[in-house]
Order: C-alpha cells, then structure tokens, then sequence
C-alpha cells in the first residue's frame, strides 16, 4: 500500500514540474488557436494610444482646460494603464494585445525608467531644504524642529502666515542665525545672508524672494518661490493661467540673476514635465532627476501623487535628493545636498 501511494504521488512529479507543464499547455493552446491574433484589436488600440499620448504629451494643446498640463502633471501615473493591459491582454488570450502592450511600457521605461534607480553620492558642500508648511498648520513650531532636525544649512518655508511667522523664527532661531522674510516665504540659513529682497512673480502681493547665501565656498543665489495654486474644475478645466504668468516672471528673473550659482527651492504647483512651467524648467536641473532615489512625489501628504515641489539647480551639482518625514502640512518637505 504505502509503496502504491509513492509511486502514485511520485507520477504527479514536483512542484516545479507540473508548474512547467502548466506554462506548455498554455503556450500549446495559444498556438493551436489561431484566433488569439484577431482578439482583443481594442485592447490593442488602446495600448498604442497610451504610448502616443505619452511620447506626444508635450504637443497636446493647452487651448481647452490645458490638458496638456493636466497630464503632464500626472504622467508618471499613465504607466497604471500597462499592467491593467497586460492583464486584459491575458484574459482575452489575445496575442495582438500582449504584444501592443509591449510599446507603452517601452515609453514609459524611456521617459521613467531613470527615476526608478537610486542615483544618490555621499559628496556636497550644501544640503538645502523646501517646505510648503501650510497656512493651517497648527503646529508651526513642531514643523520647523522637524525641518531643522534634517541638518539643512539652507531652509526654504512657503506659505507663511504673518501669524505663525514668530513661531518659526522662534523655533529655528538656535539652529539658524540669519534669515529673511518676505511676505508668505521665507529662508534661513546658517550661512549670511545679503542682498535679499522680494520677486515680483505677477500676483499683487510677495511670495517670492531672493537672497546670496555667503557659503565657504562662494556666492549662491538662492530664490524662494511659491506660484499661484492650480485647480481642476469642471467648468473651467485645469486652471493654471495665473501659475503660468508667475513662472513666466520667476523665469525672467532667474535668467537676469547676476550670482553665476543658483539654487530655487519652492512650490512650484507643476511638475517638471509640465510645459507652461518651461520659463523655469529650461534654466535649471531638478535634483531629483540628477541624484535622487525614485519619483520623490511632494503631495498630498498623506498619499504622495505628484512633486509639485522642486529643489533646482544651476552651475551647482546635485548629490542626492531625498523627500523628509511628514510633518503637520499638507507637503511633505524636500531635500537635497549639492556640491559648490
């Protein structure tokens, strides 16, 4: 008896055998039927389309709602779309699917595949921090210990309210002993401070400014920026007019600035890959895409979807970009160190 019960459950051969037999039958079905090419053809027209909407985003018009500018906000996300594919593909045995799948995900390995990889070094004279705190923040003073315990020498804070402004001077004061402020942004450094003074971004009040940080190793430009806030509406679309007209004004600025370093820390509310945010964009290099460790997504808090936030650079190398632990904001703050 026990001699019958081996050998019969020795015919059924081991784990990795019958797996083996699994994947042959299912490779010999999709041979045999030879409909597994005529099926599926929307799945597949679906999957060239995702691929041409991420390899032409940067034409698509911003003429209605800016769309253009929506997706590109969200592009990263697009690559959801292949494994839903894939898995459809699968599904419907529809070989002209799996195969068409095979050219988004090929875009989106072109376009993201970089950022997946960690392309952090251990060099830098200057680590610098950016924050949007929150007008709401209820608790300015545990934020800014927060920020200040990351060992920043340059800080970056946007969305300052007059109220909650001594809270943060309080709390940084110890650890940062220059700093300016000017109206809803402002930097500290440990490192002085000159020539700082507002930007005018186009919005009737300030909320940006720019300041030389005296670092040992030379002069920096450092701007502080936050741009006019975007929404989604129905009516309207994406509504970001007013954000493009303020990084038309940063751009001007920026290329005007005398210092040769520069360094930008703010609130962008766009992402790198949005077009209207090129004025800037085309001047300076994210430290993220340079020497940062995956997407380093900013916002919401609470479920990172998009780096709306940005640490750029220019005449300066980045080393590493990294995203610090939430704090009582909506953001999540954002570092990076450099080399001068």
């Amino acid at each position: 008896m026990a001699q019958a019960y081996r050998a019969e459950t020795g015919s059924r051969g081991s784990g990795a055998e019958r797996s083996g037999s699994r994947l042959r039958r299912l490779r010999d079905g999709w041979r045999r039927d030879q409909g597994g090419w005529r099926r599926g053809l929307v799945l597949a027209f679906f999957a060239v389309l995702l691929a041409v909407v991420m390899v032409v985003h940067s034409h698509i018009p911003n003429d209605v709602g800016n769309l253009g500018s929506l997706i590109e906000t969200f592009l990263p996300w697009l690559g959801l779309g292949i494994p839903l594919l894939l898995i459809l593909a699968f599904v419907r045995k529809s070989a002209t699917a799996l195969v068409a799948v095979v050219l988004p995900a090929a875009v989106w390995v072109n376009l993201f595949g970089s950022l997946v990889f960690d392309k952090s070094g251990t060099g830098g004279d200057l680590t610098v921090v950016t924050h949007n705190v929150n007008a709401e923040n209820s608790d300015p003073e545990g934020t800014a210990r927060k920020v200040a315990a990351s060992g920043a020498d340059v800080v970056a804070l946007e969305e300052l309210t007059q109220e909650a402004v001594p809270a943060y001077e309080r709390a940084l004061a110890d650890t940062y002993r220059y700093h300016s402020v000017e109206g809803t942004v402002g930097l500290w450094s440990k490192h002085p401070l000159s020539d700082s003074r507002p930007v005018d971004i186009k919005m009737g009040w300030t909320r940006a400014l720019r300041a030389t940080v005296n670092t040992p190793q030379g002069d920096v430009a450092v701007y502080v920026a936050h741009l006019p806030s975007v929404r989604v509406k129905a009516d309207a679309g994406f509504t970001a007019g007013q954000r493009d007209n303020s990084a038309e004004a940063l751009g001007v600025a920026i290329r005007d600035e005398p210092v040769e370093k520069v360094v930008l820390l703010g609130d962008l509310n766009g992402t790198m890959n949005d077009r209207a945010l090129s004025p800037v964009t085309s001047q300076l290099r994210s430290t993220q895409g340079a020497a940062g460790d995956g997407f380093g997504f900013s916002w919401p808090a609470g479920f990172p979807m998009a780096r709306i936030d940005q640490i750029m650079v220019r005449d300066v190398e980045p080393e590493a970009s990294w995203s610090l632990p939430a704090t009582g904001s909506d953001h999540l703050p954002l570092a990076a160190r450099v080399s001068l």
